[in-house]
C-alpha cells in the first residue's frame, strides 16, 4: 500500500447510514487510472462488492462529486455510487441490516487498474442510532416491538414502522430525524406458519405509542412497504388514531392472509393466481401478475374501505416493481378516492423503481427472497433511477409526517379500544 497516496472520506468517515460521504483520492499521477473499490459483509455473513474506474485530473486528484466512473459498477457522476452499487457475490440475496447498534462497514480501497495492488484505503463507519437516541425492546401483551425515542424533552411526532421482517433500519434512522418509533414486524410467526393476521396487534402499537410520555402528536403516522402496505390502508380505515399513512409499493386489498380485528374476520385474502408467477432463468420469480384484479367481483371482500379513513396518504409506487403492480393498484386507490369525493393524498411515482425502496445509500438488490411465497422474487429497477428514488423518498417521507403530524395541543388520554 502507497504511503504516499491519500484516500479520504469527507467531511468524516463515521456517519449515519442515510448520510452521503464524498470519496476522493490525492497525490496520484497526472491522468492515472485506477479502480476504486467497496466491500462490506452484511449481518448474515453476505459479501457485497462494487467498483469502477477512474482517471485521476492534471492535478492527480479522483473526486466522486465530480469524476465520471468510466466503467465498471455503474458509469457516469454517482458520488455515491460505491455504495448503492454493492452487489452481493451470490444470487438472490437481499442486504440484511437490522441490528441498530452496530454500523454498517464498508471498505473502501484504491487499486492501481494495471497491476490490481492496493493504492490506499479507507472504512466508512455508517450508523443507524445517533447520539443519545433511546433503543427499548418491547415485549409486552399483544407487542413484541422495538422502541426507539430521540433525546431532548420533546415533543415529538410518533411513527408505528411496518416491515415484513424484524429489521430496525428505518425505525432507527427517523429516530434520529426527531421522531418516536415503534418497530413492528407484521409477522408474529414465521410467515410460512401465519393462517391469519389481527388487526387488533398493530392497533395495541399505536396505543402503546400513544402512552409514551414524549410523544406529542394528535394521533399516529405509518409507514410501511408491500404486504405491510395493506394493513397500513387497513389501520387508516379502522383505527381513527393513524393521521398520515405512508404506503409504498403495496396493493389496495387485503392480500395473503384473513384480516381480524376485535375477533372478527374484516377482509378475506385477494385472489392469488399462481400460473401467471413468469419464471426467471435465473430461478427467481415475477409474482407481479398473479395477483388478481382488485376491482373483480370475486375479491369484494378483499378491498380495503380507504374512504372511510381520517389519515392522509402518501402514495408510494414504482413504476419497475415487480412483485406488486403497485403503480395500477395506487391509480385504483386515486380514483376511489376521488369518486368519494376525497382529496386526502398525494402521490409520487419513480419510473425505474423497484420493489424494495430503502433508507439511501442501501445496496440495490435485484431479487431475494420473497417471505410469503416461498420463492425467490425480481424486485426490480434500474440501479441508478432506484438509488435516486430512495434519496428522494427518504426526504419526502419525512416532510410528510412533519406536515400531518401536529405535536399541539395533543391529548393523550384518549386511546383506541
Amino acid at each position: 500500500m502507497s504511503s504516499q497516496i491519500r484516500l479520504r472520506l469527507l467531511p468524516r468517515a463515521r456517519c449515519f447510514f442515510d448520510e452521503p460521504v464524498q470519496v476522493k483520492v490525492t497525490r496520484l499521477r497526472s491522468r492515472q487510472v485506477v479502480a476504486l473499490r467497496a466491500r462490506s459483509t452484511d449481518e448474515r455473513g453476505v459479501v457485497f462488492s462494487s467498483s469502477a474506474t477512474y482517471r485521476a485530473d492534471d492535478r492527480g486528484e479522483v473526486d466522486l462529486n465530480k469524476h465520471p466512473s468510466l466503467g465498471g459498477s455503474y458509469v457516469g457522476v454517482e458520488p455515491m455510487g460505491l455504495l448503492w452499487s454493492l452487489r452481493a457475490e451470490a444470487l438472490h440475496q437481499h442486504f440484511e441490516k437490522g441490528k441498530s447498534l452496530k454500523p454498517h462497514v464498508v471498505t473502501i480501497s484504491v487499486h492501481d487498474e494495471e497491476e490490481g495492488r492496493v493504492l490506499a484505503e479507507a472504512t466508512n463507519e455508517r450508523l443507524l442510532l445517533g447520539g443519545g437516541v433511546t433503543r427499548l425492546p418491547v415485549n409486552e401483551e399483544n407487542i413484541n416491538g422495538v422502541l426507539f425515542t430521540p433525546p431532548g424533552a420533546g415533543p415529538f411526532p410518533a411513527v408505528l414502522d411496518l416491515n415484513s421482517n424484524p429489521s430496525v433500519k428505518r425505525a432507527a434512522l427517523l429516530a434520529n430525524k426527531g421522531f418516536v418509533v415503534l418497530a413492528l414486524c407484521i409477522f408474529n410467526v414465521k410467515p410460512r406458519n401465519t393462517k391469519e393476521i389481527h388487526l387488533d396487534r398493530f392497533r395495541d402499537g399505536i396505543n402503546f405509542l400513544q402512552q409514551q410520555p414524549k410523544v406529542g402528536s394528535n394521533g399516529v403516522g405509518v409507514l410501511s412497504l408491500s404486504k405491510a402496505a395493506d394493513i397500513s390502508l387497513s389501520l387508516s380505515a379502522f383505527v381513527p388514531a393513524v393521521k398520515a399513512c405512508v404506503w409504498i409499493n403495496g396493493c389496495s386489498s387485503n392480500t395473503s392472509f384473513p384480516l381480524y380485528y376485535n375477533k372478527h374476520q374484516i377482509l378475506s385474502p385477494i385472489l392469488f393466481d399462481h400460473s401467471k408467477v413468469i419464471h426467471t432463468k435465473s430461478g427467481a420469480f415475477i409474482n407481479k401478475y398473479a395477483v388478481t384484479n382488485p376491482l373483480a367481483e370475486e375479491n369484494n371482500g378483499s378491498l380495503i374501505p380507504i374512504e372511510q379513513a381520517k389519515a392522509q396518504f402518501l402514495f408510494v409506487a414504482s413504476e419497475d416493481d415487480m412483485c406488486l403492480n403497485s403503480k395500477a393498484y395506487m391509480d385504483q386507490m386515486v380514483e376511489r378516492l376521488k369518486r368519494h369525493g376525497k382529496d386526502n393524498f398525494e402521490t409520487v411515482c419513480y419510473p425505474r423503481a423497484g420493489h424494495v425502496l430503502s433508507p439511501p445509500f442501501s445496496p440495490y438488490c435485484p431479487s431475494g427472497p420473497h417471505g410469503i411465497r416461498s420463492n425467490y422474487a425480481i424486485w426490480g429497477g434500474e440501479p441508478r433511477a432506484h438509488a435516486a428514488a430512495e434519496v428522494h423518498l427518504w426526504k419526502k417521507i419525512q416532510e410528510f409526517f412533519r406536515a400531518h403530524l401536529s405535536c399541539e395541543d395533543a391529548d393523550k388520554s384518549q386511546v383506541n379500544k
